[in-house]
Parts: C-alpha cells; structure tokens; sequence
C-alpha cells in the first residue's frame, strides 16, 4: 500500500502539470469536437448543498441525494440539444455515481454512463436532509493520478467521451488549473502516449450560443 502510494506521488509531481494550449475556443472548437477524439472532463451542473427532503426529491432520487436545482436541469437539457444540434458525436460516458452527476447525463440525453467510485464525492452526497455539509475531502495524489489517466484515454474513432465528476477531483487531477464552474467541460486531447492537452473550456450555459453559431 506505501508503496503505490508512494509512486502515485511521484507520478503525480512528475506530470501533475497540465499542458495548457487552450488554443481553441467558439466555432473552432466546436469544428474539432465534431471530427471526435477529445475527452469532456465536466462537473455536474448546477446543484445546491442541501439534500432534499424525500418530498421534494426526484421520483428516482430514492436515498435521497443531492440534486440538480432549476438551473442546473435546464442548462443540463440545453447542452444535449447542442451537442445534437451541432453534431457532436458522444461515444463513452464515465461519471461518478452519486445522483447529481447521473442526472447531468440522464437530461442531457447522453449515452448511459459507466459509473466509476474513483469518481465519486467520497460520500458527501449521502448525508441526510437537513445535516450540514462536510468540509470538501483533500485531493489524493493517487485518485488525481487514476483521473489523469482516464482522460488520457483516446476516445473511439469520430467521437468524444464525457467524463462527469466533482470539483475535488478535478482539483486532485489537475491543480493548476482554476477551478471549473457547475457543469464547465474542460477539452482534452488525448496524445495517444498516456497525456492529454487542455484545448479549451466551455461553460455549459454557452452551448446553446455555440450551436446557434454553427461552424
């Protein structure tokens, strides 16, 4: 065990540094989407602290779970039709368990995600209705290494894969970066040699900009 982690940390200092081209932004970003081969690392969108009484959770959010609040359905919705609209091909789907996440996939209308523990919020989401949030779990060294791998994965031939998770995972990953809002993609390119390059960012209430724009 002390030894995996100790070479999850060295992995971890040796590439913990992202490359950051972000060239790419608006229509020319969304013409490279549509040829495939990037990876979404997104968080799930917008989602308030509070776990829901069972009277006003989802029909489906049976623990309950934290859920996605107004906002965050409506842009989780707008992003799917975009990603139709525009032609954006989505092969792989990789999310957290946790209720919030799987929401932002299931009204994006998204192929059905793989469910990950790696990527999960390390139990916050299981708290009951009205108890008080825990402090965020600090990042892990080797949880941020399995992340950086995932992303590195190319995805299948003509299209992208999605990844969905949390903030402290991203954080783990990539801590350089500055923090993604509710439901920001960050785009990767994969090398095909275990790294990927950050090409962009796009906000997810953007997307419905993005497709009326139409590259």
């Amino acid at each position: 065990m002390r030894k995996s982690l100790a070479l999850a940390v060295i992995a971890f200092a040796l590439f913990g540094v992202v490359a950051q081209a972000q060239t790419l932004a608006g229509p020319s970003l969304i013409a490279r989407l549509k040829q495939g081969g990037y990876v979404l690392l997104m968080r799930h969108a917008a989602s308030p602290f509070a776990i829901p009484e069972k009277a006003a959770a989802e029909p489906d959010n049976l623990k309950p779970e934290r859920q996605l609040d107004d906002t965050g359905k409506a842009t989780a919705r707008a992003m799917g039709l975009a990603l139709k609209s525009l032609g954006i091909a989505v092969g792989r789907v990789e999310s957290s368990p946790t209720y919030r996440a799987l929401q932002t996939a299931r009204l994006a209308g998204l192929p059905k995600p793989e469910t990950f523990p790696e990527l999960g919020d390390g139990g916050m989401n299981m708290m009951g209705p009205g108890a008080p949030m825990p402090a965020a779990p600090a990042p892990s060294p080797g949880q941020g290494v399995w992340l950086r791998g995932k992303v590195a994965e190319p995805p299948a031939p003509g299209t992208n894969t999605i990844i969905f998770t949390h903030l402290p995972n991203i954080r783990a990953a990539y801590p350089d970066l500055a923090n993604p809002a509710d439901g920001e993609a960050m785009v990767f390119q994969p090398d095909g040699q275990g790294g990927a390059q950050l090409v962009g960012r796009i906000k997810i209430e953007a997307w419905p900009a993005l497709a009326e724009a139409k590259p």
